[in-house]
C-alpha cells in the first residue's frame, strides 16, 4: 500500500467511460479522469480515502501499482456525492 505524502493524493483509476456528451480528440480516448481515492497526504483537506473524484487528465503521474496514479490536490476538479 502505497501512503502519500505533502498535497499528494493516490486515487486507483475507473475505467474510461465508453459513452459521453463531450466530443473527445483521439488523444484523449481511453485516459480515465475519475477513480476512488485510496491514499491522501496530511495536507489534504478536501478529500477523504474512499470519495469519488474527478481529475484534471492531464496532471497525474503512474505509480508502481498498476492502476493507481498520484495527483495533487490542487488537480482534483470535482467529488462525487453518493445517493
Amino acid at each position: 500500500m502505497l501512503n502519500a505524502v505533502s498535497d499528494r493524493i493516490f486515487v486507483r483509476l475507473k475505467e474510461a467511460p465508453k459513452k459521453s456528451s463531450l466530443i473527445l480528440t483521439d488523444s484523449l480516448k481511453g485516459i480515465s479522469n475519475q477513480g476512488i481515492v485510496e491514499s491522501v497526504g496530511p495536507l489534504v483537506y478536501s478529500v477523504k480515502k474512499g470519495q469519488e473524484v474527478l481529475f484534471h487528465c492531464f496532471d497525474e503521474l503512474p505509480t508502481p501499482e498498476k492502476g493507481v496514479v498520484v495527483i495533487r490536490e490542487s488537480s482534483i476538479l470535482g467529488i462525487y456525492e453518493n445517493e
